[in-house]
């Protein structure tokens, strides 16, 4: 059986239920909760991770029902531990929290809880000191590839812009958790106008992303293992996170044949086989997103999950999409050909240089082994607060 394309990405669910039993029926709300077990359980299966809160969990005054569906999540986790697959990279959850969650658990998920945090199968990211929902929200969504949203007011259509800006799927959901024009429902709505679907979520290949919008909408009378099934087929046919390539692209110079020869043969299939990104090169043979090639460049380049960035040739353009790649804090692969005349401190960057003498087998290793030690590497500059 094929790998998913979910396989080591990490999915956000975030939203919550109205106070009000008149607009959100205690019906609704456990269809909704039975709809995010069951999901969470498929995509385990799928080998997906996820990215989830650690707080309180408020429950409606009318009617005690968790307003919340974070401890949902978390349970059923931990519930299906046994169905994960064994190479999948990454811890199962990045969990989120502040310096008072471990004292808000609720009883009944303490114990569950303490065994999780005390294995392999969870990271802690801490919003320092910070117990202000917008902190928790940019840590979860620095962490996550895919958000989720039901219900929800405000805070997930802050959630929703945070994913928007950094070029991440938004699947908003329309289930009856909220008032039509706020959260998940809201955003649903918008996706509705046909030239706002790919605003929210990009389908690879030809497929329809206003068509799978409306396959989601999820009548009343659709049973829960049929919305999730729907709704993992969408998740499936997501275009994969942008690798953005800085190239040489000009084939009348005389570098140009060895670095195509380097991204086809070594760079593209790591990049897209093996670690699931789709590598984007805008050389003017694509159809274009906006009017004119140099925003073409720069809106997929802010939007990409990483960038790969081959200096061979040393293009004055490919400096400026660089320094635009560092400024912007992605993860930044720097390469060049043996022998490129680089600036000091383009060198400084500790970069791959490659050369088409070695074995394919060697190149390959070379730029495996570079990506593992480069990814995670911080900004050039710090973004740190003046007071955390």
């Amino acid at each position: 059986m094929a790998k998913s394309s979910l396989y080591g990405r990490r999915i956000h669910i975030a939203g919550s239920i109205v106070a009000d039993p008149a607009i959100a029926g205690a019906a609704e709300v456990k269809s909704a909760q039975e709809l995010v077990a069951a999901l969470v359980k498929v995509l385990i299966k799928r080998g997906a991770n996820f990215v989830v809160p650690v707080d309180a969990e408020p429950v409606r005054p009318a009617d005690g029902l968790p307003i919340c569906f974070d401890w949902i999540v978390w349970k059923s986790l931990f519930d299906n531990l046994a169905v994960r697959p064994a190479d999948v990279p990454g811890p199962l959850a990045i969990a989120v929290q502040h310096y008072k969650s471990e004292d808000q658990i609720p009883s009944a998920y303490v114990e569950l809880w303490d065994k999780l945090r005390s294995g392999p199968h969870v990271a802690i990211e801490n919003a320092a000191h910070w117990n202000m929902a917008s902190k928790r929200m940019e840590a979860q969504a620095r962490a996550g590839d895919i958000l989720i949203t039901l219900g929800g007011t405000e805070g997930v259509l802050y959630l929703a812009n945070l994913y928007h800006a950094a070029g991440k799927p938004v699947i908003p959901l329309d289930l009856p958790l909220c008032p039509e024009t706020t959260g998940s429902r809201r955003l649903y709505a918008f996706g509705l106008t046909s030239s706002q679907t790919t605003r929210l979520f990009r389908t690879a290949g030809d497929q329809d992303a206003h068509a799978w919008l409306n396959r989601i909408r999820f009548p009343a009378r659709q049973a829960i293992p049929d919305r999730v099934e729907q709704l993992v087929d969408l998740l499936e046919a997501l275009e994969p996170p942008r690798a953005f390539a800085v190239r040489l692209l000009n084939p009348k110079l005389p570098e140009f044949a060895a670095v195509e020869a380097h991204f086809e043969t070594v760079v593209k299939p790591i990049i897209e086989d093996e670690l699931g990104y789709r590598l984007t090169v805008i050389d003017g043979q694509q159809a274009y997103d906006h009017a004119r090639i140099d925003e073409e460049i720069f809106a997929k380049l802010h939007k990409s999950s990483v960038v790969l960035a081959d200096l061979s040739g040393v293009r004055p353009n490919c400096f400026l999409e660089l320094g635009y790649a560092l400024g912007r804090g992605h993860p930044t692969m720097v390469m060049a050909q043996e022998g490129t005349p680089l600036p000091f401190d383009i060198t400084t960057l500790s970069g791959l240089l490659w050369t088409d003498s070695d074995t394919l087998a060697a190149r390959r290793e070379a730029f495996r082994t570079h990506w593992q030690a480069i990814r995670n590497r911080p900004p050039l500059v710090s973004a740190e607060p003046l007071i955390s």
